[in-house]
């Protein structure tokens, strides 16, 4: 990507890249100094290696499929809220990106998992 890139354009070129599952290719968008904070978990990586080999070598069924459902973007600030899935496990994260030169230098990620509806709400929520 160019350095002229809007912050926004490098953070769908992340999701682009991420969905050919050759996480490698993931590089080219992020920064030498990158670091990604998963605060739920308190882990730290840093560098696009590290980042990389993580997605490289995490356990799957099948090929990562993305969908960007939400994206918000304001300067060099970029949040997504995607979809994904290897067809038997699926996750929602909600990603916070801060893109410099048109590199990723930070990216922190907030993994929920679903959880079943209270019954003390159920007269006031559609299922």
């Amino acid at each position: 990507m160019p350095e002229s890139s809007s912050a926004e354009a490098v953070v769908r070129e992340f999701w682009h890249l991420m969905g050919t599952n050759d996480f490698h290719s993931v590089k080219a968008v992020l920064a030498p100094e990158l670091v990604v904070e998963w605060p739920q978990s308190g882990e730290r990586m840093r560098g696009p290696e590290n980042f990389a080999r993580m997605n490289a070598e995490y356990p799957t069924a099948g090929r990562w499929r993305f969908s960007i459902n939400h994206l918000i973007a304001s300067g060099e600030e970029v949040v997504t809220q995607v979809s994904l899935t290897d067809g038997a496990q699926s996750a929602e994260p909600v990603s916070f990106f801060t893109v410099r030169a048109g590199k990723v230098v930070r990216l922190v990620e907030y993994w929920p998992d679903p959880f079943a509806p209270a019954e003390n709400r159920r007269h006031l929520v559609e299922r």
